[in-house]
């Protein structure tokens, strides 16, 4: 059950949270091994509680299934371990899930409250209807952005059997994780200019010796570039969608007023139109809640994921980094005098030099696959969403086109 304290409708307060509204398209679902997801979810004014359900048959867990109740601040805390730990830097890190943030329905909801004097209260009953369906629906995207991050890491071969991954399924007490604090956030965003900076000087100074990883680099960074691009376009068409739809509530309920001007034919007939425009608002608010789930989220989620990518390349350059001043190192001790310290130092480069080349091997060897996936999973969800949507649009089209037709054939016999 999705619930939350600010809108007294009862549809809201009893919707239930939605099931794969972004696949895991990248990740075997025929795997029942380690299942995971939302089964339910509670906003409330400051917070989101996750109600996480698992089943698994791996032999690591306690139990077969057990249910976990987390925020998303555990989901960072989750996220974070797998970023932060070594033995996954030639993987992509599936993307942190956004931060709840219903700020802008809200301040909506309450100016839709401040004006309510200005309208009718029709006209104020379908506004309201309008923004709380816009609010659930940030709602539900947020629930399944959550539930998407955890679904990679179930079904991913390494993942899986992560030990923190099994203490966030497993451990039904809260984790303990805070929120960061104004110098810890001020401190990460210290941490976050110095790694770009890091990332800048990598790309100017450090040339890949392997154009794969090269000409990938080159890609994703303009692709990253027209993901955003086509985000702000597709959410600008959204909105507009929206912004009809909000126009059809003022035309409908301006026909009805004006039809009780006249009890005659006019009435009949301007009731008739309203009634029409009344559905045709129904209908456009669907188009845009169809483009901003199929167009909008699908390119937002991409935009993170291909950013998560580039952090793998940029982690392969500072391994080729390390790698290239490991053979500085070693040059520069053999070059130097024959005697006892030189051959000790000499063999502490050598040893130096060897795990720097066996991680940069092993990162582009792995990191040449993920990247090969990713492309495959990217291109699989991009067809299927982009062909539901098309489906819908027409759908929608055609719904549009009959009860403008039915309003016509009704006027026309008046």
């Amino acid at each position: 059950m999705l619930q939350d304290g600010i809108c007294d409708n009862a549809d809201i307060l009893n919707s239930t949270p939605p099931k794969k509204v972004i696949q895991a398209d990248n990740v075997d679902l025929t795997d029942k091994s380690l299942q995971v997801d939302i089964s339910d979810a509670l906003s409330e004014k400051d917070k989101v509680k996750f109600t996480v359900h698992t089943k698994t048959t791996l032999p690591e867990f306690q139990k077969t299934e057990f249910l976990v109740v987390r925020q998303h601040e555990e989901f960072v805390w989750l996220h974070d371990r797998f970023e932060e730990e070594e033995e996954y830097a030639g993987y992509i890190i599936p993307p942190c899930p956004p931060r709840p943030d219903f700020d802008a329905s809200r301040e909506k909801l309450q100016k839709l409250g401040e004006g309510e004097g200005n309208m009718t209260r029709e006209e104020f009953t379908k506004m309201k209807q309008e923004l709380e369906a816009e609010y659930l629906a940030t709602f539900k995207k947020t629930v399944a952005m959550h539930e998407m991050f955890l679904t990679r890491l179930a079904h991913h071969p390494v993942f899986r059997n992560d030990h923190n991954l099994r203490v966030f399924l497993e451990y039904d007490q809260d984790l303990c994780v805070r929120g960061k604090n104004k110098i810890e956030i001020f401190g990460g965003l210290v941490k976050s200019l110095s790694k770009t900076t890091d990332e800048y000087y990598l790309s100017a100074t450090v040339k890949d010796v392997n154009d794969f990883f090269d000409q990938e680099l080159t890609f994703l960074h303009l692709y990253h570039n027209n993901l955003k691009e086509a985000t702000t376009r597709a959410d600008r068409q959204t909105t507009k969608h929206k912004d009809v739809a909000d126009s059809y509530i003022k035309i409908s309920t301006n026909l009805l007023q004006l039809a009780t001007t006249d009890s005659g034919k006019l009435e009949r007939f301007l009731t008739k139109i309203a009634e029409t425009f009344e559905k045709i608002r129904k209908v456009e608010g669907r188009v845009a809640s169809d483009e901003d789930l199929k167009l909008s989220d699908t390119l937002r989620y991409y935009m993170r994921d291909t950013a998560a990518a580039k952090r793998l390349l940029f982690r392969r350059l500072k391994a080729l980094h390390a790698y290239e001043t490991a053979n500085r190192t070693l040059e520069k001790a053999r070059a130097r005098n024959k005697d006892v310290h030189a051959a000790l130092e000499v063999a502490e480069a050598e040893k130096a030099q060897t795990e720097a080349c066996e991680k940069f091997e092993q990162m582009s060897d792995k990191g040449k696959e993920e990247l090969t996936d990713f492309k495959t999973r990217r291109i699989a969800a991009f067809r299927k969403n982009l062909i539901e949507l098309t489906e819908l649009e027409i759908k929608h089209a055609k719904t549009h086109a009959d009860l403008l037709k039915k309003c016509l054939l009704v006027l026309r016999e008046e």
